[in-house]
């Protein structure tokens, strides 16, 4: 085995599987043993030796596969944080940036995937302010991943008597959430506040300080939690999305000093570049980083996503086997 059987019985995963490893390496052993020390025995022993052997192969290959599939949800995990702020065009951006995240939450539905709130600030005449919300579910990260970017709508605004066409804009955010990361977050660097959670309309729907506000103090990120019922699951929860975006903070980092890797030919993932126009006269959705077209709007806004997102992972797939050849 690659890994040493003391870290594979300290993995959950392999736990059980190390120990029936171990076990059958205790067999052989006794096997071999009795091979040697009563030659009448050898033929009997030999066969108990290949049957081990092949037992033992069959595990390691279980194992194989399990950590295989573990190094897959390590860099595509099956949970994300989606982030969405209104941007350029006041009201008709909000009640766009809020379009967004029921497109993203009917996605999630046709996939099976859980959706919840974490957090929401609403405009005042409807619509997003900025939100966030949890989605998790098989693949979550790795078909989402290139939804981070600006968004553009173009229509006629219901208020709008002269017919005229306004772009607003609403930007996107996916942020993996990891079970491990490579760096600690030191305490004394983050300033926790907690408040009552707010309900729609600002009405407080708790009688107890249970949202969470965290700051950042190195980096400025702020980051908060309301949707849990008790304040530590909401501190849990904020320090899960704090470390997500510390970490895309530090991958954009690399992405700009490594700017010709394959990862930045679909995007650099940086939340001010225009990725993706909603043209509603025309009925047409445009992504702009491949160049692609995709009729029915109000289908892909209503969680028809699949065109959209497959032609993104296939044209990634496609600019990493250009780099690699």
């Amino acid at each position: 085995m690659a890994l040493p059987i003391e870290a594979l019985k300290k993995n959950p995963r392999t736990a059980f599987l190390a120990e029936e490893l171990s076990r059958l390496s205790r067999e052989k052993e006794e096997a071999h043993a009795t091979a040697t020390n009563d030659p009448s025995l050898k033929e009997l022993a030999d066969d108990d030796i290949a049957k081990i052997t092949e037992q033992e192969k069959f595990i390691e290959k279980q194992i194989e596969e399990m950590l295989a599939q573990e190094k897959d949800e390590e860099e595509f995990p099956n949970e994300v944080i989606v982030e969405v702020r209104a941007g350029a065009g006041g009201e008709e951006a909000a009640l766009f940036a809020e379009e967004l995240a029921v497109m993203y939450e009917k996605y999630a539905e046709r996939r099976g995937w859980a959706f919840s709130r974490v957090d929401e600030s609403r405009a005042a005449l409807g619509g997003y302010k900025d939100a966030s919300f949890e989605i998790r579910g098989k693949d979550a990260y790795k078909d989402l991943r290139f939804e981070t970017g600006v968004h553009r709508v173009q229509r006629v605004p219901a208020t709008e008597k002269s017919g005229r066409i306004h772009t607003s804009t609403a930007s996107i955010v996916i942020l993996p959430i990891k079970k491990k990361y490579d760096f600690v977050i030191n305490p004394a660097e983050v300033e926790m506040t907690f408040t009552r959670s707010g309900g729609a309309g600002g009405q407080n729907v708790n009688k107890v300080e249970t949202a969470v506000r965290l700051v950042h103090t190195p980096t400025g990120i702020i980051v908060r939690s309301q949707s849990e019922r008790s304040q530590q699951r909401n501190r849990d929860k904020a320090f899960e999305i704090l470390a997500a975006k510390l970490e895309v903070l530090k991958d954009e980092e690399d992405a700009k000093k490594l700017s010709t890797e394959r990862k930045a030919q679909i995007g650099t993932g940086d939340r001010s570049e225009k990725i993706r126009t909603y043209n509603i006269p025309q009925d047409r959705v445009t992504d702009h980083r491949i160049k692609e077209s995709w009729s029915n709007v109000p289908g892909i806004l209503g969680g028809d996503l699949e065109r959209i997102l497959s032609a993104l992972v296939t044209s990634d797939a496609a600019l990493g086997a250009v780099a690699e050849g």
